[in-house]
């Protein structure tokens, strides 16, 4: 069966059972199809863009507030890459003892080699410790290669043994 042929059937059908009915059934059956008709157009067109302008006019003042922080950013961005990084005083025994002085840690020893420095100390506050390690690492970029770090007496003291090193490109920048 071709498919005109099938099409020419159901037309006929739709035909035979339209006149079957009755003048009010074929009003209530035209209102009730019109009513099925702008519902679907309404459910498939209308409702989704209504939705979306409301949700896009809703979302619109924090967008526009998002991009005018994302275009300072990229000012911002743009200033600071034409400037150079801030020049790091370049490890040595004289500088990490000074600032292990200025916390008030006293190393057992403090030996340097080549670019690495190796540091014992006992007795020592972790907090204090820590916080100067956290110092060096933001100011003079050094870093922990190594460490061991056991509990003493009284609570809160370390005995420590650490590596540092310098970032490689701390001293050129």
């Amino acid at each position: 069966m071709s498919a005109l042929a099938a099409v020419s059937g159901l037309k006929d059908k739709l035909a035979l059972y339209w006149m079957a009915r009755t003048e009010q059934e074929r009003k209530f059956l035209g209102i009730g199809a019109a009513i099925v008709l702008l519902a679907l157009v309404y459910g498939v067109f209308l409702a989704p863009a209504l939705e979306g302008s409301a949700r896009l006019r809703k979302e619109l003042p924090l967008l526009k507030q998002q991009k005018a922080q994302l275009e300072a950013l990229a000012k911002t961005a743009a200033e600071l890459s034409g400037q150079s990084a801030p020049q790091v005083t370049p490890m040595s025994r004289e500088t990490l003892g000074a600032s292990l002085s200025a916390r008030g840690i006293k190393p057992e020893s403090l030996s340097m080699t080549g670019e690495y420095a190796k540091l014992q100390v006992t007795g020592v506050a972790f907090s204090n410790l820590f916080a100067w390690l956290e110092a060096q690492r933001l100011e003079n970029r050094i870093g922990v290669l190594d460490a061991a770090i056991t509990a003493s007496t009284p609570a809160g003291q370390v005995d420590a043994t650490l590596t540092l090193r310098q970032n490689a490109d701390a001293g050129s920048r």
